[in-house]
């Protein structure tokens, strides 16, 4: 499949000074196309879809909120920190603005950290974009899946060769 020109516009979104200083690709070259297309197959080969991975992000943000901004435990497996800040972010693929809230969660059984946003978990389930390789909000799929513990979709683990 070929970039489009509405994939051109969003991808010029994305770049640094668009939307947010340093922008959503980091140093990544490919086309968004591609990017989607690569994180599509990824999440595929992890045996779970975009959406579920989204809906874990949003349940342990919401879980989180119950800490007002201070660390809580959550189902004694996770210290989730939910910090709401002033302001909003536009979508760069145009169909959104979110509020802006940055949620660290950490796994305590791995010793590992995660943090990401309302917009990544907006741009994420509705357009599987998980942003660009080194850029620096980065969430790699496999990384979203193992730390926060998503389930495995029947749908698509039928699918993995």
């Amino acid at each position: 499949m070929k970039q489009t020109p509405e994939l051109d516009r969003y991808q010029h979104n994305m770049r640094p000074g668009g939307i947010t200083l340093k922008g959503f690709l980091g140093k990544d070259r490919r086309s968004l196309n591609e990017i989607l297309i690569d994180d599509d197959a990824e999440v595929r080969r992890l045996g779970t879809t975009h959406e579920a991975i989204a809906a874990r992000m949003q349940s342990l943000r919401d879980a989180g909120k119950a800490g007002l901004g201070e660390p809580i435990t959550v189902q004694q497996q996770y210290e989730i920190r939910v910090d709401d800040v002033r302001g909003k972010l536009p979508c760069p693929f145009e169909d959104a603005v979110v509020q802006k809230t940055f949620i660290q969660v950490k796994n305590i059984a791995q010793n590992q950290v995660i943090t990401y946003t309302d917009l990544h978990i907006h741009m994420i389930k509705e357009h599987g974009f998980y942003e660009g390789h080194h850029s620096g909000f980065r969430l790699p799929p496999a990384d979203l899946v193992s730390i926060l513990n998503v389930p495995v979709s029947e749908e698509e683990s039928t699918q993995i060769p």
